[in-house]
């Protein structure tokens, strides 16, 4: 089995927006990624976590990221066209503007 990280990207303003977001809404929210989650668990190998402020680094120096990328999960699957479609429902996807980045994980030399 191969591995996938998945990124989740969202629009600041559905970040701000979420933020400010009722107890109710934020249950709601946590349910269907927990039903996704459940509906997917033999490909989850780590469902993952929200993701704070960061920085963007480059040879000039650093400087603060773009706030955009929210979270992050990894999950295994044969190809990535199949984990791509274990991603058609999910609920980060329910953000206007949002997006999901899904890219291998290569195996470094030896393994």
């Amino acid at each position: 089995m191969k591995k996938f990280m998945a990124f989740y990207v969202a629009p600041i303003s559905a970040i701000a927006q979420l933020a400010k977001s009722t107890p109710a809404q934020r249950k709601a929210g946590m349910e269907a990624w927990m039903a996704w989650w459940k509906k997917n668990e033999g490909a989850v190998i780590d469902l993952g976590a929200p993701l704070g402020k960061g920085k963007s680094i480059a040879v000039s120096g650093a400087k603060d990221g773009t706030g955009k990328m929210t979270g992050y999960s990894i999950l295994q699957g044969e190809t990535l066209g199949a984990v791509t479609k274990i991603f058609r429902d999910h609920p980060h996807l329910s953000i206007k503007g949002a997006t999901i980045e899904l890219v291998e994980v290569m195996p470094t030399p030896g393994q």
